[in-house]
């Protein structure tokens, strides 16, 4: 019998730059590791969580490598990792699309390298995609990103003293000016290219907004993830995948946040519950 794996990661706080903090991520992870094993059957030992310090990008990678190698051997057959940081952009490194930049997720331990980010200590949308693609095609991998990737979509309700974006731009003038215009491919599109029709992708907004790190009845969170874990709860995961979507959307535009949240998967899978 196979069984189940999830990695949880929260970050508000970044080891060399402090003036980024964000407040909701760590109750982001919680918050999704609870759902995760009160409603959908997740053992505590099937969670992982990674919160602050311990969310470097070493250790990331290392947990997905062996989430994946857990399932290539037949261990697991649902994947599920979700990931509240700030988002950021880099120039493609792979080098193949010259007019495109990469989307890329910070960790604790991110890191300046000349006027870019050090590829040491960011974690790009490539690398996930290498390695996502490897699981075998009778695996579903869910993957939650509450972060974003681009601040052209910032509007004057998303600076708000209670609002905060989780983006945070190139760490110069020379890495901006690198980046300003291109065009993002998204990491699921790259997923879907490969022909993996189990592999679905929530994302907190579009690619050309932000997400925001709320307080929300009292306490600071990823807006997207408070209501996702809030209408699955209340759902008893009894609606489907696209249900539970039109809800998080219609909770989000009531409480006059721009951010449009995208689920990209196949239709048939869409129309199916999380488990």
């Amino acid at each position: 019998m196979t069984g189940k794996i999830a990695l949880c990661v929260g970050i508000n706080n970044f080891k060399n730059f402090p003036s980024a903090a964000l407040r909701g991520c760590v109750n982001d992870a919680n918050d999704m590791e609870k759902m995760l094993k009160d409603l959908l059957g997740f053992q505590a030992q099937e969670v992982l969580k990674l919160i602050d310090s311990e969310a470097t990008k070493t250790r990331i990678i290392k947990d997905l490598e062996k989430m994946v190698d857990g399932a290539k051997s037949g261990r697991y057959d649902h994947v599920v990792f979700s990931m509240s940081s700030h988002g950021t952009q880099v120039p493609d490194l792979s080098g193949d699309e010259p007019d495109r930049v990469d989307e890329a997720f910070c960790p604790y331990d991110l890191a300046q390298s000349g006027d870019s980010w050090d590829p040491e200590h960011i974690i790009v949308d490539d690398e996930l995609r290498d390695l996502f693609i490897q699981l075998p095609e009778n695996v579903i991998l869910e993957v939650f990103l509450d972060t974003c990737h681009s601040g052209t979509g910032l509007k004057a309700i998303d600076l708000i003293w209670d609002r905060q974006t989780r983006y945070i731009p190139p760490p110069s003038m020379e890495g901006f000016q690198k980046v300003d215009g291109k065009r993002q491919r998204g990491l699921n599109k790259a997923l879907l290219e490969k022909g993996m029709r189990e592999h679905v992708l929530w994302a907190a907004c579009r690619a050309d907004q932000t997400s925001a790190d709320a307080n929300i009845d009292g306490d600071w969170h990823g807006a997207f993830t408070y209501f996702f874990c809030k209408e699955m709860m209340a759902s008893q995961n009894k609606l489907s995948r696209n249900e539970i979507l039109e809800k998080v959307r219609k909770d989000l535009q009531e409480g006059n946040y721009t951010q449009i949240p995208q689920l990209e998967c196949e239709a048939t899978v869409r129309n199916k519950k999380i488990i």
